[in-house]
């Protein structure tokens, strides 16, 4: 029996806040399919490299951001019409980091940016990637439920209110600080104290922490009960 030819490809899901917003990496294809509309960063993964090398080096390659950025496999996307090109596979991955430089375009990208998602008209972007990103904004939105991704998004000490903000602009919409406090300077394992202050977020000098070893919430730090 033949079969018809396919390509695998990748592509990534890059978020990080940017002024208390919660923004994506998303570049301007320079080619066709879809030439000057806005895309994930990705492309074909080659025949020597494997998934998550392929991953890399097209965040590398159309973005220029580094290496040092932690990636998770998201979800496999293989719709027949997914590529006009050809029948494509395509395994997207999500990256979550503190603010991360400007990203300079490569390769067959002519420019690379951060949009604030909150900005953003999914139904423009190229390709399928708007499935893509949506499922990639709802696996970080629900992880920081019930583990402490949100930690991924500071500095290596920050503060409860700078982490306060990040399930802020992820989560969209505000939280009780007092109550937030509470919650989780109170669970186990999810903050590490240090015995350093900070005067960054205006006011009385606040307590800085790391992240502790604890890897499930549970109970879940759920989006309603905050």
């Amino acid at each position: 029996m033949e079969h018809p030819p396919f390509a695998v490809t990748v592509d990534l899901v890059v978020l990080t806040v940017r002024a208390g917003r919660l923004t994506v990496l998303l570049v301007e294809r320079g080619e066709a399919p879809y030439a000057g509309e806005l895309a994930l960063p990705g492309g074909f993964v080659r025949l020597d490299e494997d998934l998550l090398a392929a991953a890399r080096r097209e965040l590398r390659e159309e973005t220029g951001v580094g290496d040092g950025v932690h990636l998770e496999q998201l979800a496999t996307y293989g719709a027949p019409d997914r590529d006009p090109r050809m029948r494509t596979v395509s395994v997207a991955w999500l990256a979550l980091a503190p603010d991360l430089p400007e990203p300079t375009a490569g390769t067959d990208a002519v420019a690379a940016r951060f949009v604030a998602v909150d900005d953003l008209d999914l139904a423009a972007l190229a390709f399928d990637h708007a499935r893509i990103l949506a499922d990639g904004l709802e696996r970080a939105r629900a992880k920081l439920e019930y583990s402490p991704l949100a930690t991924a998004f500071c500095d290596e000490e920050f503060t409860v209110a700078q982490l306060r903000a990040v399930y802020e602009a992820v989560w969209g919409h505000p939280l009780d600080p007092r109550n937030f406090h509470r919650k989780v300077t109170r669970t186990p394992g999810f903050l590490a104290e240090t015995e350093r202050t900070s005067t960054a977020d205006g006011g009385r000098p606040a307590r800085l922490y790391r992240r502790g070893t604890l890897e499930v919430l549970s109970p879940p730090l759920t989006r309603g009960d905050t």
